[in-house]
């Protein structure tokens, strides 16, 4: 079965650190481009991070270029480290793959940063 598994989320101090993973099994992974996007209450969706399926191609989003850093091991997960994170970056983040035949969504995971 494809899956998308969301993980490492939780409380944290301002200007602390959390690191995501996106783990995937059932499929192909290493073909997929993927996102990490999240979700503020009452607010849009937002792209937060992306890496292409050979890793050799990223982008962030302005609001956390230069504190968060996503990166892959390619066979089966794909990493979000956030340093230095503020309360605005309190959200619902998800993962999401992208490729040849793939199109899945993690189940988000919950990051909140509070004092």
């Amino acid at each position: 079965q494809e899956q998308l598994v969301a993980s490492g989320g939780g409380l944290v101090q301002p200007g602390g650190s959390l690191r995501l993973s996106c783990e995937a099994s059932g499929f192909t992974f290493s073909t997929c481009a993927v996102t990490w996007y999240r979700r503020a209450p009452g607010k849009e969706r937002e792209m937060v991070a992306f890496i292409s399926s050979n890793g050799e191609n990223t982008n962030y989003a302005a609001s956390v270029k230069g504190r968060f850093t996503i990166s892959r091991d390619n066979l089966k997960k794909v990493h979000l480290q956030m340093n230095g994170l503020k309360p605005e970056d309190t959200a619902m983040y998800f993962c999401h793959a992208y490729g040849p035949g793939y199109d899945l969504w993690g189940q988000g995971t919950q990051v909140t940063v509070s004092s």
